[in-house]
């Protein structure tokens, strides 16, 4: 007798640009290397353009197309909505869906404002009592590294944990003359570096070491104050020459952001996001300092994990470099023979296979949209220290509106 194929799991897919491209190979790959419940069905995506959105689906695999996220969204056909376009539409977008009984994957950070992460997570509490569930994109928690180290943390080998250091360092803002995108505009974006990629390590720290940062002492910096409007834009690293006579605009977010915290069990920690750092591509970095051993990750190593066994006897103590290509290693028994390293698109085949795990057993995914809202209440508290000459800023976790204590009452009456 045969086995029963999977039934299908139906995506409908807003933005097909960098992170569209990403989310379209997870999609096209999970069941092919994940024995998955459901088979993911890519079978629409959305774009304004529509032929540009008709050229990203033939390339990218797509069965048809919309030029409303509205029309996915009325659409009988499709069960989740996966949300891959700026920050300053995840909120509309992702509360229609699951009001209209669709899942829905949002990439981070979650929204533009603490306000709106609050009414997405209110929406998705309220979804998740009648089986509709939502998941924010923090795909680096799925690097088997980063995902081994959480375990061993878990696993007590580090013994109390005191610190952490984490960093995201990028360049390709480094240069004067990159042109101004919608990343630098902060109606669209939400802040800069902050938000962009610093988001990444806050999920990160938090993810590894089971702990929630509580305060923060920050700065904000923007380097570069204007950029030509327009030029070719190719992703990281690339953008075009600015002309003498090209107009120019104003930035409005932040190139860098450092920040100290303390985190709910008593940890420090240390967090730097810049894209201003000339010869850094994406070194996205984590260490962990504990009373008996240490973990170190680099991104731009990211098969390695470093760590330090603080009970080793004297004379034999030293960091360690873990190959983290075994079966044994989180995801990895799913890929290819020992030492053949997985890279950066692998986190969202993960993302994507543990998704459609979950929501075939009918449970709640992570990051949750209540654990997403966590990172967002830390950057807003990392900008209202910054601009407040770097006051000890705590981060809040009550109610910002009305749907931050809608939150609260729902989360209050499942418990």
């Amino acid at each position: 007798m045969t086995k029963a194929e999977p039934a299908p799991l139906r995506i409908g897919m807003v933005g097909y640009a960098f992170m569209g491209a990403a989310h379209s190979h997870a999609w096209r790959t999970a069941h092919r290397f994940f024995d998955l419940p459901l088979t993911p069905q890519l079978t629409a995506v959305a774009g304004r353009n529509a032929a540009a959105v008709e050229e990203a689906a033939a390339r990218m695999g797509w069965a048809s197309t919309e030029t409303d996220w509205r029309a996915l969204i009325e659409r009988d056909d499709i069960d989740l909505i996966d949300i891959c376009s700026p920050g300053n539409t995840h909120a509309e977008i992702a509360v229609a869906a699951l009001r209209a009984g669709k899942h829905v994957l949002c990439e981070k950070p979650l929204a533009n404002t603490v306000a709106e992460a609050e009414e997405m997570a209110a929406a998705a509490q309220e979804a998740a009592r009648n089986g509709v569930f939502a998941m924010c994109g923090y795909s680096y928690r799925r690097t088997p590294a980063l995902a081994l180290a959480k375990r061993m943390v878990d696993d007590g080998r580090l013994g109390k944990i005191r610190q952490v250091r984490a960093q995201y360092l990028q360049d390709w803002l480094s240069d004067e003359n990159a042109p101004l995108t919608w990343r630098l505009d902060r109606e669209v974006s939400g802040s800069g570096a902050l938000g962009d990629i610093g988001a990444h390590i806050i999920d990160a720290a938090q993810f590894v070491t089971g702990q929630q940062i509580t305060g923060v002492s920050a700065l904000l910096e923007t380097f570069t104050r204007r950029r030509p409007v327009g030029g070719d834009f190719v992703g990281l690293g690339g953008h075009g020459a600015a002309g003498e006579d090209q107009p120019m605009g104003d930035v409005s977010v932040d190139d860098a952001a450092i920040f100290t915290a303390r985190f709910d069990g008593g940890p420090i920690g240390v967090f730097e996001a810049t894209r201003a750092a000339l010869g850094r591509k994406n070194a996205m970095r984590l260490e962990v300092n504990g009373s008996q051993g240490s973990l170190a990750f680099d991104f731009e190593d990211m098969n390695f994990l470093q760590f330090y066994d603080g009970t080793d006897r004297p004379g034999e103590q030293g960091f360690h470099r873990i190959m983290v290509t075994e079966p044994e290693h989180p995801y990895v028994g799913n890929w290819w023979p020992t030492g053949h390293g997985l890279g950066y698109e692998h986190g969202f085949t993960h993302q994507a296979a543990d998704l459609v795990a979950a929501l075939a057993a009918g449970t709640q995914p992570a990051p949750s949209f209540a654990d997403a809202l966590q990172v967002q209440r830390v950057l807003a508290a990392v900008e209202e220290s910054a601009a407040d000459d770097s006051r000890w800023t705590p981060v809040d976790a009550n109610a910002h509106s009305a749907a931050g204590a809608a939150l609260k009452t729902t989360a209050e009456e499942i418990r």
